[in-house]
């Protein structure tokens, strides 16, 4: 069976430098992708190869198992049925929303064309906002309409180039969860790019994590958050500590105690790695003998993030209690499967 999208070994190259290096990505029907990492690392580049706005220089790309590119195909942007949403919308101010939705639509009869308008509006939720002007309409709506026309379109992949970043702060969350839902309706299979880690957790079904051209770690939220093949994925994806250890017997020594480890792990008896600890791994107690000591505090609405210094690290714990800085407290490890580096020199 094949993918809604397969890319392999894609190589694109720009002035002469590798900006994608031999990299793979298959996306299932009706999942959302998200292709995620800082400016330059790749991201952008990937969505226009994929769109055929830029040339590879070698790999494979199949939509449906249909050949879009390989060594002896390339086809053109207007040939591969994918649908584009741009971050600034990119509406035509001088056509209506109504216009607007049907611009893809001029071969389609009269009739077919207004069924499809009042589909999309009805499922942008944008009814009675037909004859408005995008100057007309607030950021949230401007977006809703890019949605209809790319959905009106019927396309086989959709791709959306930072599709939140221009939408207030306030109604973002709103907007996300609204757009997951109609294309989750609509069955549409879609590839997003982001620089934020909260918009990917709360749009993505799965995530692709880029760093300088390649794709470091490719799966759901939960799977790269919690068990990071990569430092630099832990440190892109949240905040992170690490504390030495020393794997001994199936257990880890650390200067928070004994840890058990499950039988599934890299590292022989006696190396030496390092422990990521996420901040909902580690808990806190005012303790006049413990062994840490509150060196910053953060005021998070529902809760504090503490650095907590100890023996020369420094830990980030997240707790409702109210601690002073210069405190000493207690830190206690909460149930967790070790996630291990190798130690760093």
């Amino acid at each position: 069976m094949s993918h809604a999208l397969s890319v392999k070994d894609l190589t694109c190259r720009y002035n002469g430098q590798a900006v994608l290096k031999n990299l793979s990505l298959p996306v299932e029907d009706n999942e959302i992708v998200c292709l995620l990492g800082a400016s330059g690392c790749g991201k952008t580049t990937l969505l226009k190869a994929i769109a055929g706005l830029l040339p590879l220089e070698s790999g494979t790309m199949h939509i449906h198992g249909r050949t879009i590119a390989d060594d002896s195909t390339w086809l053109p942007p207007e040939k591969r049925n994918i649908g584009m949403i741009f971050q600034d919308y990119a509406l035509f101010p001088h056509l209506t929303v109504a216009q607007n939705i049907a611009f893809g639509l001029r071969d389609w009869d009269k009739s077919r064309v207004e069924q499809k308008i009042q589909q999309m509006l009805e499922l942008v939720h944008l009814n009675g906002l037909d004859d408005r002007y995008p100057h007309q309409l607030s950021g949230g709506q401007q977006q809703r309409v890019a949605i209809a026309r790319a959905l009106a379109c019927e396309p086989d992949l959709i791709l959306l180039d930072e599709p939140f970043s221009n939408i207030d702060t306030q109604v973002r969350h709103g907007m996300i969860k609204d757009i997951r839902a109609i294309f989750k309706k609509q069955g549409v299979t879609a590839i997003f790019v982001t620089h934020s880690r909260e918009e990917a957790f709360a749009f993505a079904d799965r995530m692709a994590v880029m760093n300088n051209g390649v794709i470091e770690q490719f799966g759901t939220a939960t799977e790269l958050y919690y068990r990071p093949s990569s430092r630099f994925v832990a440190e892109f994806l949240g905040s992170s500590s690490y504390l030495p250890a020393q794997i001994q017997q199936g257990s880890l020594t650390t200067p928070l105690g004994e840890v058990n480890l499950s039988a599934e792990h890299a590292y022989d008896d006696k190396s030496q790695v390092e422990w990521l600890l996420r901040p909902q791994n580690l808990s806190v107690q005012p303790d006049s003998e413990g062994q840490g000591v509150i060196a910053e505090q953060q005021f998070m609405g529902d809760s504090c993030r503490y650095t907590v210094e100890l023996e020369g690290h420094r830990l980030v714990v997240n707790s409702n209690l109210l601690l002073k800085i210069g405190e000493k407290v207690a830190v206690m490890v909460e149930p967790h499967e070790p996630v291990l580096f190798a130690a760093t020199a």
